[in-house]
């Protein structure tokens, strides 16, 4: 039987599709904004959700900068030096 994930591993994928749900809001927003899909009173709304999007990319990329440059579990220890 397959173990379930643990926290870490569930907050990485939790980052992971964060960040490919706020990196395709941000795509459609820019490509609708460039076509003059939105009245100018809904631009404040739409540019905070962007905005909010954007925060949740930089958050899953600093999340994987902290993954890459801590330890990880499986691999071997450092070298002792003598």
């Amino acid at each position: 039987m397959k173990e379930a994930p643990d926290l870490k591993e569930q907050l990485g994928n939790a980052f992971k599709m964060g960040s490919r749900i706020s990196r395709s809001t941000v795509a459609v927003i820019d490509t609708l904004v460039q076509r003059g899909a939105f009245k100018g009173e809904e631009l404040t709304t739409i540019g905070t959700l962007r905005d909010q999007a954007v925060q949740l990319i930089q958050m899953a990329e600093a999340h994987a900068a902290d993954g890459v440059a801590a330890p990880d579990k499986k691999a071997p220890p450092p070298p002792q030096k003598k």
